[in-house]
């Protein structure tokens, strides 16, 4: 595997290369070009220049997390075929810029769901929480004013402004579709994207829903084995795989993770691994990585990793803001290091534990 971090970009992000570089054991980046809006077609010239940007600090651009999906595409309007044909330009541009992995989600709506940016704990660090109760007390029109109060004044991935001016008419667009529909039309983006795919060997890697059930009455379609299993048949195709994100089927306590692991052996092409405690159902809050700190078994997962034998991109998630640290909550350095660090570790003792 290749432990990386996840950084936005000159401009967007409070951490730097030059710090992330001297992380011990990262040598990725995984990045996007944080600027561009769902539908728009990268171009080869400002990917180029990203990578460029990377490796000048003797790093590797380890893969995209996100090409966002225009919600014509998830909700398959009458649209949906202009923005696929504009994602396959943008797929395009990636394999020429010799790019081979992609994370996505195709989430309506919201990427993601918290109650909570910066809830303190015992230990007087802040973490991302979740709470149903208070998730279902909320408009979701007046969201994202209480996340731009607690963002530390920076923009939260997949909650853009210029998208989350737009609720009421995502949610109008979104009136009719249910779970069935939103697979289906899952499946025929991931049909039509596939050709170019295999050109370019590309791994797309869908993220999981998070949390992972229906928030809003908004429907979700990766949040168990079950879904996963049926959208990896759906398209058997070896470049169609999974973002192993711990953090979000571990919304889930019922998800056992390292068995997902196991049953879908070559069909994982990126990890996020992230723990979570949970204090009863559906109330979470994200923790360090250490297994003792949360509810999730770190080395039980990483353990499962390497028994399948997987060696693609892997992430410490969102942390913990520790050390006065200000940044874009889930995303500062100290946390994310040190959780690199005790992943890195893990590996270690994993793969010395075997040979």
């Amino acid at each position: 595997m290749e432990m990386t971090l996840r950084w936005f970009g000159n401009g967007f992000d409070s951490v730097s290369l030059k710090q992330i570089k001297q992380i011990p054991g990262v040598t990725g980046i995984i990045s996007t070009l944080y600027d561009t809006k769902p539908g728009e077609v990268w171009q080869l010239d400002r990917i180029k220049k990203l990578k460029a940007e990377i490796e000048a600090e003797g790093l590797n651009l380890s893969g995209i997390e996100s090409v966002n999906i225009h919600d014509a595409i998830k909700a398959g309007s009458k649209e949906r075929d202009e923005y696929i044909e504009n994602y396959i330009q943008s797929l395009s541009a990636l394999g020429e810029a010799d790019i081979h992995m992609v994370c996505y989600n195709f989430m309506p709506v919201f990427d993601w769901t918290r109650s909570d940016l910066a809830k303190r704990r015992s230990d007087g660090s802040t973490v991302l929480a979740y709470n149903q109760k208070i998730i279902d007390a909320i408009d979701p029109d007046k969201m994202f004013s209480s996340m731009e109060h607690k963002s530390n004044g920076f923009i939260m991935p997949g909650w853009e402004p210029e998208r989350l001016a737009q609720i009421k008419e995502l949610f109008t667009l979104y009136a009719e579709i249910d779970e069935k529909k939103l697979f289906d039309n899952f499946v025929y983006f991931l049909k039509a994207i596939m050709p170019i795919c295999e050109k370019y060997e590309i791994k797309m890697a869908i993220h999981p829903d998070d949390p992972a059930w229906p928030v809003f009455n908004l429907p979700r379609i990766i949040t168990n084995k079950e879904q996963i299993l049926r959208f990896l048949k759906a398209v058997d195709n070896p470049y169609n795989g999974l973002t192993l994100c711990t953090g979000s089927l571990g919304s889930n306590p019922q998800n056992d993770i390292p068995d997902i692991i196991r049953s879908i052996k070559g069909r994982i092409h990126f990890a996020h691994v992230r723990n979570l405690k949970h204090e009863s159902p559906g109330v979470f809050e994200e923790a360090a990585h250490l297994s003792k700190d949360g509810s999730m078994d770190m080395y039980e997962v990483m353990k499962a990793l390497y028994d399948t034998g997987f060696d693609g991109p892997i992430r410490p998630d969102h942390g913990r803001m520790i050390w006065g640290e200000v940044a874009m909550p889930g995303y500062g350095l100290y946390d994310r290091a040190l959780g690199a660090c005790y992943l890195n570790g893990l590996w270690e003792a994993i793969t010395k534990s075997v040979s």
